[in-house]
């Protein structure tokens, strides 16, 4: 009779799992993704931590679109691929509930609202940069974007750098930067090196062509964008190289983007690059629409154009492509050795951009200390807004002007 008891309560259990997994799997409309996604890019502020909380809150709490098991396999998914991990997740998001149309509006509206809103400030920024109030509250802000790098290292270099090899990988891509060596190779040197030497030492010789996966992006990553004249067209193959090959935070495009046009083609300074890393901390949506604003600040309308659709092009071309192999590509190990490498050389991009822009932005002793508490601030309460930090950081500057 226990038995009997036991199954008699599981048909009500099996029609209740069933009634939920019917209203978890019902597609919804590209008009209701359009307003969830236009919204998220509107209101999402802090980067993309924020955002994929803001995503579960949207999808997952409020209109059970999806279960939180999925959308965290689609963020797991997210990290085998190239391009700003948010963004990624919300174009997963639009092919799961409306298919290739519903990817394209759900990464879209996304984007545009933080593109919009950062072209309008590229536009100010060009005309008034040379005011001197403008230049006291950049004073004031730029200490606070090296906090916040220092902290994005701190947290990522911790789950990055999980043993000696990639401690090693990380120390010495730190230092081949520094020689000058190209970016997309030291990443995807990395991400071969760790890959062979943790599979190799364990005798894993099958399922070795699935780590060439990720090799896939290189022939765009390998556009050469050398000695082109300052045109959109060069705006767009360089960020559409940057796009292609992007692992890891956003802030990793900060070493892209100092070696392609700080080092290599000479068209932005590194004050200008701090301006524009300052633009992206304060508005809301993808870290990477600071891509917009250098577009705008090197090659006008068009450029700001070109450089947000360069940038985010490949996630809207990968996330589709890579669906029929992710379940072969999560149980990889050269695969996740690959992006372990990956992983632990965007530490070492991200650090030795970070020494530069320190160095030229820690100049005095009100400088160090907005730094140094803003990185306290971080590091005790992690779940600030960074874009309050800005703001105090710009008042900072602006009450300091009054003193000189």
């Amino acid at each position: 009779m226990p038995e009997y008891t036991k199954h008699d309560s599981e048909p009500e259990n099996f029609l209740d799992a069933q009634a939920q997994e019917t209203q978890l799997s019902n597609k919804t409309s590209l008009w209701d993704l359009a307003l969830v996604f236009a919204k998220l890019g509107t209101i999402a502020f802090g980067g993309p931590a924020a955002h994929i909380a803001q995503i579960d809150l949207e999808v997952v709490q409020n209109r059970r679109w999806l279960s939180r098991e999925k959308l965290l396999d689609m963020l797991s998914i997210s990290n085998l691929i190239p391009g700003p991990n948010s963004t990624e997740l919300a174009i997963h998001v639009g092919l799961e509930q409306a298919g290739w149309q519903g990817a394209i509006v759900a990464g879209a509206c996304f984007i545009i609202p933080a593109m919009l809103l950062v072209w309008g400030l590229a536009i100010i920024y060009m005309e008034y940069q040379t005011v001197p109030a403008v230049g006291w509250l950049l004073y004031g802000v730029k200490p606070v974007i090296i906090a916040i790098i220092a902290q994005a290292l701190w947290k990522l270099g911790k789950s990055a750098l999980k043993n000696i090899p990639t401690w090693c990988v990380g120390i010495f891509v730190l230092g081949l930067y520094f020689l000058k060596i190209n970016e997309i190779v030291l990443m995807l040197g990395a991400g071969v090196a760790i890959s062979l030497v943790g599979n190799l030492s364990k005798g894993n010789s099958k399922s070795l062509s699935i780590f060439l996966f990720p090799l896939s992006s290189f022939p765009l990553g390998a556009i050469a964008t050398e000695a082109h004249p300052k045109t959109w067209t060069a705006v767009f193959l360089s960020f559409l190289k940057i796009g292609s090959v992007l692992y890891g935070s956003g802030y990793v495009l900060l070493a892209f983007v100092q070696q392609e046009f700080v080092d290599r083609t000479h068209w932005l300074t590194s004050q200008q690059l701090l301006d524009a890393i300052a633009i992206g901390q304060f508005t809301p949506g993808p870290v990477l629409t600071t891509a917009t604003f250098i577009g705008y600040i090197l090659a006008g309308h068009l450029g700001a154009i070109a450089a947000t659709i360069g940038i985010f092009l490949p996630a809207f071309i990968l996330v589709p492509a890579i669906n029929p192999f992710v379940s072969q590509l999560r149980k990889s190990p050269w695969t996740a050795g690959f992006l372990d490498g990956v992983n632990a050389a965007s530490i070492g991009l991200m650090a030795a951009v970070a020494w530069e822009l320190g160095r030229g932005t820690l100049i005095d002793i009100w400088t160090i200390v907005i730094a140094i508490a803003s990185l306290a601030i971080l590091l005790k309460f992690p779940k600030v807004n960074s874009a309050w930090l800005v703001i105090a950081g710009g008042a900072i500057g602006w009450l300091l002007k009054f003193n000189h």
